[in-house]
Parts: C-alpha cells; structure tokens; sequence
C-alpha cells in the first residue's frame, strides 16, 4: 500500500514538474527538498491517490488554494456564524483568520469555542455593515500590538511616555467588538460628561487598547486610515487621571494621549462600540 501511494506522489509530482520544466529555476517558490518533504507529510496524514487526484482535477485549482487558506490560518476554519459575519461585513471585519496572520496569535480550542458565534444579530450587522469595523479582539494590550507590527511601517508614532502605565500593559479580555469608525456625532468639543450623554443605549465607549486593535488592524487589512485627522477618548485614564485619548492616524503613526475631562476641543471626539447582544 505505500509503494502505491509513493507512485501515487511520485506520479503528481513529475506532472507537476514537466509542466514547469521550462521556466527558470529562480522562479520556483520550493525547492525540490521540500516538496518532498511536503508529500511525505500530506501521505502519513492520509492523503491517497484519489484524494490527490482531487486537487489535481478541481476546477480553477480551488482545493489547492483552500489548503493553501487553511495553513495560513493555521488550521482555523470559520464557524457559520462567522462565515455569515464575513458575508456582511466585507471589508470591515477583522476575524481570527486576520489576528492570526498579522498578529501572529494562536488560538487555543477554548479560544476558538469562545469566539465561535458572534455576539450581533444580523440585523444589526447589516444596520453597522458600512459604519463599524467587526473585530475579533484578543488579549493583546497597546504595547503588544505596537511590538508585533513592522517598524518600518511607521504605524505607531513614536512615543514613550505611555510604556509604564497599567492601561497600556492591560492585555484585556479575548471578544467581538463592533467599533465605530467615526466619532459619535457632534462629540466634539465637548466634555468627557457632556459626550457620555450622547451614547445611546445600544452603545458604550471602549478601552484604548481595543481601540487601537481595532484601528491598527482595520489598515493591516484594508489600508484604510481610522481617525486621521481627530482623537476619540476612550474609557481609560492615566495615572494621573487624565482620559486616554486615541487618534491623529496620519503617516507618522497612531498616536496616544491624555486630556482632563472638562476640556474642549473642536478635535477631539468620543469612541464608540456596540454593546454585546
């Protein structure tokens, strides 16, 4: 039986290679080593003739790509749920599948389970679909985030003034949040109290560090810039106790800062998620 499934191997491997015989061997993303070492992998897992035929035959190479999406995902696949979420949503979701390739997270079982059905109704996704980013938020605090994207990006600005206090070391709790991606309306200057009294009662004002998950991850998927041009405070304050403010999103980085409560300022609004359901 393994000598069959050898030849099988064997077989998918040379039709493999007599079609791309001619092209430059610079232009091979795997060396003949490691494809075999692939093989072997995928045979003691169980891979037989047939099912390798499979790929071979599917249309447009889709069981190929899908093993493809399945290892970038280390594994993970989406749940109905959040399937559907994903259907909705589009471009404005920041699933697992993300946290994992630009994060580098690895999601345990529990997890996995906890994340599996999205705390929104369809409704009010489809209400949100083109005002909220969906994101799977893991525990992951300000200091995390700004240590696992790529310097050279510049998507932090360059700040230290924030590396000792608790709210940017709080790694915070593994959860969906669907976060605005505008101020909430005419919250601008305004006081901290004056701008609480415009959330609704669907809504609730969310920590920095999910704030900076969100905007942060929102440009390593789409490139889109959240509050370029403004601040938005958060529920957090200093140790001072001053609130923490997120926002000014331009080229140079995200920055953070702090302002007292009772200040107003024509640039500076209020943060805003969607409570659980």
């Amino acid at each position: 039986m393994k000598s069959e499934l050898r030849r099988a191997s064997c077989a998918i491997y040379f039709k493999y290679h007599r079609r791309y015989a001619m092209e430059p061997i610079v232009s091979r993303t795997l060396s003949v080593h490691n494809e075999h070492e692939f093989l072997l992998k995928l045979e003691a897992a169980g891979l037989n003739q047939a099912l390798s035929q499979r790929v071979v035959d599917s249309k447009e190479n889709d069981l190929g790509k899908k093993i493809v999406r399945l290892i970038e995902n280390g594994g993970f696949e989406p749940t109905t749920s959040q399937k559907r979420a994903r259907e909705i949503m589009g471009r404005n979701m920041f699933g697992v599948e993300e946290a994992i390739r630009h994060f580098g997270v690895n999601p345990t079982r529990q997890q996995a389970a906890a994340l599996s059905e999205i705390p929104f109704s369809e409704a009010t996704l489809e209400q949100c679909k083109n005002t909220h980013v969906l994101v799977a938020v893991f525990p992951l605090s300000i200091l995390e985030i700004r240590g696992k994207v790529p310097s050279d990006q510049h998507l932090f600005y360059v700040q230290d003034w924030y590396n000792k206090e608790s709210f940017a070391k709080d790694k915070g709790e593994l959860e969906w949040q669907l976060i605005c991606k505008t101020p909430v309306d005419n919250s601008t200057s305004r006081t901290w109290d004056e701008q609480q009294a415009l959330l609704s009662d669907k809504d609730q004002t969310p920590k920095a560090r999910v704030m900076v998950y969100a905007i942060i991850c929102h440009f390593l998927s789409t490139g889109e810039r959240l509050f370029e041009k403004i601040y938005v405070r958060c529920s957090d304050v200093d140790s001072d106790g001053r609130r923490v403010l997120v926002g000014r999103f331009a080229s140079d980085g995200l920055l953070v800062n702090d302002l007292w409560d009772g200040h107003r300022y024509d640039n500076i609004g209020l943060a805003s998620a969607r409570k659980s359901e």
